[in-house]
């Protein structure tokens, strides 16, 4: 692996994130986060070598913090940790999930506030380079001492427990070390706890959320711009000076995009003098609904910039005072927040989206073909298209329900308010694969109904995404496998080459 990324505990961004994620992207540990990981690691040793009381550390966890661990035990304490909180339940989470973790955790003992052994992170950097996926099972945290039992699970992988994956194959973690030539760890006091205690399953899971989110945006507003123009829409709404008039950022910028989007379209020209006064509000009023969930991201992405570049152990060494404090830092209420606002505006994209797919198939209200193909009744055309973007649509309902506004006492009420974080996540990223397919149902729609208007040319920006879409799905001239077309365009749509098409033509998309 010869591209890496050099984390220094700070200035780790989002699209850093997703290169390593994704794009099997290495890492590397800066010089400078080298020297504050071994200044604290030192502390440790003295303190514990001096029997100084250190939570998690010299003495047991959650409500067993009052039991002292002799030194002889503190190794075996750190182990024990791993595999006692190794109680993970359902299926495993994909590997992106898994790299964006061990990134992640690996940025926050960058900072240096750890007491982990520098051979410690090396070690974990170093089964992230070589491609081995530790077993993440994707339920059990509760989001109160970070993620716990994720992060053991991920964790155990370093001294040979657990399980993995290498090149697609699931083995034991012993194999996977053993595959890839590296030795097991065997654990020194301190370690096990500073492994475990953190927010990375869930900041993880938010982190590709955002970054999936923000790239669905621009595909909502390019699919609203070609409903539009194929519902004979008018872009009247989209003047800047009714946007300025409420001068929310998100609105501006999805009116301005849209208004780019649909430049020059001859369809909506062909009918600038008929008799409707108004569109309705899913055409007229995409900007300010699209436009909110845009500034809904706005607010997720300070937080996870945050997070991104944070301490979230307990307890925390402070190298220049020379101390050791415990704290709360793990605790997952930033992100349950944020994850379950991204999740609800998320979900509002596809509510709308799905409204205008209705429009699109339904005769009575688009002056098309029924359900968007010639020979109806013979043919159902798009009919079914719309029942699966309801489906969907009816499912973000659920889905969106705020986990953050449940707490269940845990760990012998010791730890008696947990954030639901990883659950309010998880339900976020089920929302974006949602609406991932309920945009491309409108997009593939849309496209379909351009074809309609055979003699008139659509606008810059939605003839070039129609372009991108008939590149790869043909125009329905009778029934075939609709699942089919839905994937492909949700392949397009995940590739980003229909936003790169729109915007060579009308500039940056925002």
């Amino acid at each position: 692996m010869n591209e890496q990324i050099v984390l220094h505990g700070n200035d780790f961004f989002l699209e850093d994130l997703v290169q390593i994620a994704r794009n099997n992207v290495g890492i590397k540990i800066s010089v400078e986060s080298e020297s504050r990981i071994n200044k604290a690691r030192k502390l440790i040793e003295k303190w514990v070598k001096n029997g100084e009381r250190i939570y998690g550390v010299t003495t047991g966890f959650g409500a067993l913090s009052d039991v002292t661990i002799s030194y002889e035990d503190t190794k075996k304490l750190q182990k024990n940790i791993l595999l006692s909180h190794a109680a993970g339940i359902g299926k495993h989470m994909e590997d992106d999930v898994v790299r964006a973790m061990m990134a992640l955790r690996i940025n926050d003992f960058c900072r240096g506030n750890s007491g982990l052994r520098l051979e410690t992170i090396e070690k974990l950097a170093q089964i992230l380079n070589t491609g081995i996926i530790p077993v993440v099972p994707e339920k059990g945290s509760v989001g109160a001492s970070g993620d716990l039992v994720p992060m053991a699970h991920l964790a155990l992988v370093l001294i040979g427990e657990g399980e993995a994956f290498v090149d697609g194959k699931r083995m034991s973690g012993a194999r996977a070390l053993k595959k890839k030539s590296i030795k097991p760890l065997v654990l020194e006091s301190g370690e096990g706890i500073a492994l475990i205690n953190g927010t990375q399953f869930m900041i993880a899971l938010g982190c590709l959320a955002l970054h999936d989110a923000l790239n669905l945006c621009k595909h909502a507003d390019i699919a609203a711009s070609m409903s539009l123009e194929t519902l004979m829409g008018t872009r009247a709404a989209f003047d800047p000076r009714i946007h300025n008039a409420r001068p929310h950022t998100g609105q501006i910028k999805a009116a301005d995009n849209m208004l780019r989007i649909t430049e020059n379209s001859g369809i909506i020209s062909s009918h600038k003098d008929c008799s409707r006064v108004q569109d309705a509000y899913t055409l007229r009023c995409s900007p300010q609904v699209h436009g909110a969930s845009w500034d809904a991201f706005a607010y997720v992405d300070k937080v996870v910039k945050v997070e991104m570049n944070s301490s979230t152990e307990n307890p925390l060494i402070f190298t220049e005072s020379e101390e050791f404090l415990s704290g709360g830092n793990f605790h997952g209420q930033p992100l349950a927040l944020a994850s379950d606002f991204l999740g609800i505006a998320i979900a509002e994209l596809a509510n709308i989206s799905e409204r205008r797919i209705e429009r699109l198939v339904n005769p009575q209200l688009s002056g098309l073909p029924a359900f968007l193909i010639e020979d109806g009744g013979l043919n159902s055309g798009f009919m079914i298209a719309q029942y699966a973007a309801a489906s969907l649509v009816s499912e973000n309902k659920v889905l969106a329900h705020p986990a953050s506004v449940d707490s269940i006492p845990t760990s012998a009420n010791k730890e008696d308010h947990v954030s639901m974080g990883s659950i309010a996540a998880r339900k976020c990223r089920d929302i974006v694969g949602n609406t991932e397919e309920v945009i491309a149902i409108e997009l593939l729609c849309a496209a379909q109904g351009i074809d309609l208007f055979t003699n008139v040319k659509a606008g810059d920006g939605t003839l070039a995404a129609y372009e991108v879409i008939r590149s790869k799905v043909d125009y329905m001239k009778e029934d075939r496998l609709l699942s089919a077309d839905i994937a492909k365009v949700k392949k397009l749509l995940r590739s980003g080459s229909i936003v790169k098409a729109v915007e060579d033509k009308v500039g940056k998309l925002y």
